[in-house]
């Protein structure tokens, strides 16, 4: 049989060309595979076994007693939310073996995943929402940018990579809706409103008369100070910024002003299913998570 670390880019490559996960997310379970393997390697394939070199250890070694142990391992550094998703990880990788064949059985369906904890992520009142977009007041190209990224994020409740990812081409102004290319590459189509396709049209404008970069289809839709496209870390400290000199109370990140579109929007009244659709959920549950509604009205949507 191959070993772990050659099956490891096979399963690898399936994530990217046949489930379309994007560079990141295979970025990550290559991560939690690798150390994955070397934690099972290093503490031996059984209990009168000697250890294994990881590029020898192969998957019909491994036991769910193996993974029991390297969970332990795990629970020195890791809360329960980063040991979930790693074994988020193996799971699939296994369940990704028995499909094609390499194994009979998944080990890892034998090992229960700990329990999480329910956090609330944090949102912003009306109120803040709008005094914090109206206290970005300046005219300069950097201003008129960050009123328009989060105004854009606010407005149709992106996920920060979402927004890091637009093109000018994805902002239909006539039509009045941005394509958003989300988790797994899949893509959505959602209604942006008037104060942030006037705040994009007002940045690229002044962007243009600056620096005569204009409106190429392919081009990034936000960039930084060196005509490149932004990064969400970027983004992410500038809205820091922005909130401390508002004197916003809370810690603001880009997912606070995605969550409070979520919130204000079920507040409104809004439908669960559509606020689902428009934050790209797969599951109607997420959503549920992410914008903490009463059980009755979940059991109302499902039953719809």
């Amino acid at each position: 049989m191959a070993t772990c670390d050659a099956l490891l880019s096979m399963f690898l490559e399936y994530l990217a060309s046949e489930r379309g996960y994007s560079e990141n997310t295979c970025r990550g379970y290559r991560h939690d595979l690798n150390e994955f393997i070397h934690i099972v390697a290093r503490k031996g394939p059984g209990i009168d076994t000697p250890p294994e070199t990881p590029g020898a250890l192969r998957p019909d070694r491994i036991d769910a007693l193996m993974i029991r142990a390297y969970l332990t391992v795990l629970h020195k550094k890791n809360g329960k939310s980063t040991i979930a998703r790693k074994l988020s990880a193996v799971r699939s990788f296994f369940k990704y073996l028995v499909k094609h064949g390499f194994l009979t059985h998944s080990p890892a369906e034998l090992v229960m995943t700990p329990k999480q904890p329910r956090h609330i992520p944090v949102y912003l009142s009306v109120d803040d929402m709008l005094r914090m977009l109206d206290g970005i007041s300046g005219d300069t190209v950097a201003d008129l940018r960050n009123r328009a990224m989060f105004e854009t994020i606010y407005s149709s409740g992106l996920r920060v990579s979402e927004l890091a990812g637009m093109n000018i081409a994805d902002v239909d102004f006539p039509g009045r809706t941005i394509r958003v290319v989300g988790k797994g590459n899949k893509e959505r189509r959602v209604p942006i409103g008037r104060h942030a396709l006037s705040a994009i049209e007002a940045y690229r404008r002044r962007l243009r008369r600056e620096s005569g970069i204009g409106m190429d289809a392919g081009e990034p839709l936000f960039l930084n100070k060196f005509g490149k496209r932004l990064t969400t870390r970027s983004m992410a400290r500038i809205l820091e910024k922005i909130a401390r000199q508002c004197g916003i109370q809370v810690p603001v990140s880009p997912h606070a002003l995605r969550h409070s579109f979520a919130t204000h929007m079920l507040d409104a009244g809004a439908d669960l299913k559509v606020v689902q659709e428009l934050l790209g959920h797969e599951s109607l549950a997420t959503t549920q998570r992410y914008t903490h509604v009463s059980i009755s009205r979940l059991m109302e949507a499902y039953d719809k």
